[in-house]
């Protein structure tokens, strides 16, 4: 039997999942004010193994949230599947960070635009339709009044950087979703199955997370 490692820290979350088939078999998860990745990832991921009664060894593949997100948290992520994946000579796979959040919710038409905060009236968002499939390229925008006037039809909103936007965006177009905060490891585990089966794997020595931005230290 083999499984698949998912591990998104992108956001706040610290989340990891354990996942068979693209089924997930157990998830461990914790979003604090405080970035604690460093100190919780490998536990959540040992702790994770030992429930499931499996071992390293056991795992076929190791799945990262590539971004965009957190420059720290996406770093600790990144670093931890890259060491699993060479001491334990398997493959990485990458997920887009917004598609794992728009995930997340189920609608029966419209649009769905997840958003993550990127400080200020600025967050990364991607457009997605009803079927989760990305319509637009991620972007990294300052939210206005005018922003996705070229829309039509009900636009859900959701992820940390939505609800900021609730006194700009607010005609009835827009449906919020405030239950929808962070990325999850849960939504890894089909979509890591999927990429798995077709070999759509990344180069363990050279990939690098999807900063979208440049990090910039604030004095």
């Amino acid at each position: 039997m083999s499984y698949i490692l998912n591990i998104e820290t992108a956001t706040k979350n610290c989340s990891i999942s354990i996942a068979k088939e693209g089924v997930t078999l157990f998830c461990k998860e914790m979003s604090e004010q405080g970035y604690s990745h460093a100190e919780k990832l490998h536990v959540f991921i040992a702790e994770s193994l030992q429930e499931l009664k499996i071992d390293f060894s056991d795992l076929e593949a190791v799945a990262v949230s590539q971004g965009p997100g957190s420059y720290t948290g996406l770093r600790i992520g990144v670093s931890a599947a890259k060491g699993l994946c060479y001491a334990l000579n398997i493959p990485l796979i990458a997920i887009d960070t917004l598609e794992i959040l728009a995930r997340q919710l189920s609608v029966s038409d419209g649009l769905i635009i997840p958003m993550i905060d990127a400080r200020r009236m600025e967050v990364y968002d991607a457009i997605f339709d009803s079927q989760h499939t990305k319509i637009r390229e991620t972007k990294a925008e300052i939210i206005t009044e005018d922003s996705f006037a070229e829309l039509e039809g009900s636009i859900h909103l959701l992820g940390d950087g939505a609800m900021k936007c609730a006194d700009v965006l607010n005609d009835s177009r827009f449906v919020y979703h405030p239950d929808v905060v962070y990325p999850s490891a849960k939504e890894m585990s089909s979509l890591s199955f999927d990429k798995h089966k077709k070999s759509d794997i990344v180069d363990v020595a050279y990939f690098e997370p999807f900063y979208l931005k440049d990090f910039i230290l604030h004095k």
